[in-house]
């Protein structure tokens, strides 16, 4: 991290001068302007009076945060196929399983199912982009076609398996994540 790089994009967002951040921190142009171009560093006292005149702390000023990704594009998605159990799973948010959320999109190839999966805590949630699965939720099947959706709390075994003579699609979203 520069330092002065930081302080001087503060300033700029704060609207203030040089002269205006000296000023209020009692220092001389010429020495916050060596900070901002990283000639020289403040202590640690001098630089807490600048970012109070900035309008911030130390804490804040060193917790660096990495920008968080929002859109996610084609070039981002990994997908696997499953010749044993005939699917393809693409996972069309990257690294998703450290969220709250796993969102992937599922191909069932005609006799192709998902894995079964163990009761769990959180939410399923499924829309059918096209073709037709079974929802296998215990005992009970619901067919689910598609441009209709499904939604279960996992407290049994579950798994999807093809509804239809030709490939099904649907998104899957699972909470905590578990694909």
């Amino acid at each position: 991290m520069k330092i002065g790089e930081k302080i001087r994009e503060l300033r700029i967002r704060n609207g203030l001068t040089q002269q205006e951040l000296a000023d209020r921190c009692e220092l001389s142009k010429g020495f916050i302007s060596q900070v901002e171009r990283e000639l020289t560093s403040p202590s640690i006292a001098t630089l807490m009076d600048i970012l109070e005149s900035l309008g911030t702390n130390i804490k804040d000023f060193f917790n660096e945060q990495i920008d968080e990704k929002i859109v996610f594009k084609k070039e981002d998605v990994s997908s696997l196929e499953n010749k044993e159990l005939d699917h393809v799973i693409h996972w069309i948010v990257p690294n998703a399983q450290k969220n709250l959320m796993e969102p992937i999109v599922m191909e069932l190839a005609p006799g192709g199912m998902s894995k079964a999966e163990d009761p769990h805590e959180g939410e399923e949630f499924g829309y059918v982009l096209s073709g037709a699965v079974i929802l296998h939720l215990g005992k009970q099947q619901y067919r689910v076609r598609k441009g209709e959706c499904f939604t279960f709390k996992p407290n049994m075994s579950h798994y999807l398996s093809n509804g239809s003579r030709g490939k099904s699609v649907l998104l899957w979203v699972s909470t905590p994540p578990t694909f």
